[in-house]
Order: C-alpha cells, then sequence, then structure tokens
C-alpha cells in the first residue's frame, strides 16, 4: 500500500510548498503519530510513510498550514488542516490531495 498527498493553493495556482504534515494512526481509541514531512516545491511529500506499510485503518493527515499563509503575509481562517480517511484495501495506493486557499479547502481521493 502506498500513500501520497499533494497540495495546491487554488488561490494563486501554484503548488503550496513547505507546509509540513504530520501522519497518525487511530487503534484501540488513540492516536499514534507515524511520520511527518514537507511539501516540496511541487506542493508533494515525497516522506510521508517512511520506512513501514499501511494497514487496513484509520488515519488522519495533518497540514500545518498557519506557517504557509503568515510566510505570504496572508490572514488565513485555518492554522491547520486535519483530513481524517479509512483504508479499506491496504493493497491499493491512496493519494490524498488538498486544494487549498486562506478561507477555504477542499479534499477527494485522487489517484
Amino acid at each position: 500500500m502506498s500513500l501520497s498527498t499533494h497540495v495546491l493553493d487554488t488561490a494563486s495556482g501554484r503548488p503550496a510548498a513547505n507546509i509540513a504534515l504530520i501522519l497518525r494512526e487511530l487503534r484501540d481509541g488513540v492516536w499514534t503519530q507515524l511520520a511527518g514531512g514537507i511539501t516540496d516545491a511541487d506542493g508533494r511529500c515525497k516522506t510521508l510513510l517512511g520506512n513501514f506499510p499501511l494497514d487496513n485503518a484509520t488515519y488522519e493527515l495533518t497540514f500545518m498550514t498557519a506557517p504557509y499563509f503568515e510566510a505570504q503575509g496572508v490572514v488565513s481562517l485555518y492554522p491547520y488542516i486535519q483530513i481524517v480517511f479509512t483504508i479499506p484495501d491496504a493493497a491499493q495506493h491512496y493519494h490524498i490531495p488538498l486544494l487549498l486557499t486562506a478561507n477555504g479547502y477542499t479534499t477527494y481521493r485522487g489517484s
């Protein structure tokens, strides 16, 4: 199984670089941090998973957006964005993109 993400700033029409990410897993009602990273110049985080496989479980991707907008001198409504998702088939690839503006966001299962 693999997991990827891509962050696009839809207000600027550009990838969102330098956004810190945290990946957590929910087991027995407790969130455990598994990995993290920072988006590159293309808005992607190639180090998100580290060296371990994911299971059929519920996960949370947290995008630390406040520093990204502060660096641009933009006031943002969301200091961070948490996307919770369930992986029903760990053999598949899961792509969790984030379309971002200072006052809103959208996500979906990508390919």
